[in-house]
């Protein structure tokens, strides 16, 4: 996997797996625009089974793919079977990632693009965003979303790490209208828990406390504001002009 501030013509090889101590916890707010949007659908619920192409297939759809490609992000294949190519993420973080740098992922909607193999994994493609960021939380925290369109709806579902999104990017053609990828954390309840250590653990009940503390007295310094706008409005009225 290679992360792109030019185009690069050969991608990396595994990134390490950066794990951290720290961990924001923090839920997905998902939105619905225009009632066109329906709940992200998990994968484990929706399951697809791909019918992996043959050689002559693989030929024939990246041929096909580099003659509609408009931005010069094209497929190169190889002798052994294996494609390279390009896929574009989107950044849609609720706040900022801990990092161990001055790194740190771009605002919602940061479109980042990578250069990855057919053999890459989504788990490999998560590794990496974080790893160019410097971000120390673990990747258990984090997943790979494809976002489809289909007739007029819009689809969000969670991909499983063992998934291949070159694969996914050369069956649905180079159009991002059509199917794109969206990097998210976890909703609270599909974290998966027993990834971390006892001591992230006890580090993520510290932060819950603090957060916790942080939006009470937000909450308290909010009343009060508008009871003091209250009473001045009271005693407006109650002042004869």
């Amino acid at each position: 996997l290679r992360w792109l501030s030019s185009l690069d013509s050969k991608p990396l090889g595994n990134p390490s797996v950066v794990r951290g101590f720290s961990y924001v916890v923090a839920t997905t707010v998902w939105k619905v625009r225009a009632g066109k949007v329906r709940c992200p659908l998990d994968v484990e619920k929706e399951k697809e089974t791909h019918n992996y192409l043959s050689k002559e297939e693989i030929k024939e759809k990246v041929h096909k793919y580099n003659l509609a490609v408009t931005d010069k992000l094209k497929m190169t294949l190889n002798s052994n079977g294996i494609y390279t190519g390009f896929i574009k993420v989107q950044m849609e973080l609720c706040r900022p990632p801990q990092t161990s740098g001055k790194l740190a992922p771009g605002s919602n909607g940061c479109m980042n693009t990578l250069h990855i193999s057919s053999m890459n994994t989504v788990g490999e493609v998560i590794e990496a965003l974080l790893k160019k960021f410097l971000v120390t939380e673990s990747p258990a925290k984090f997943a790979l979303y494809k976002r489809c369109h289909r007739e007029d709806q819009v689809y969000a579902c969670k991909l499983s790490d063992r998934e291949h999104p070159l694969y996914l990017r050369l069956v649905a053609g180079p159009r991002t209208d059509t199917l794109s990828f969206v990097l998210r954390e976890h909703e609270i309840g599909e974290v998966k828990w027993e990834a971390f250590s006892l001591p992230e653990l006890q580090n993520f009940l510290r932060i819950l406390d603090k957060e916790e503390d942080e939006q009470l007295q937000s909450l308290k310094r909010r009343y009060a504001a508008y009871r003091q706008q209250l009473e001045a409005a009271l005693s407006e009225v109650r002042t004869p002009g």
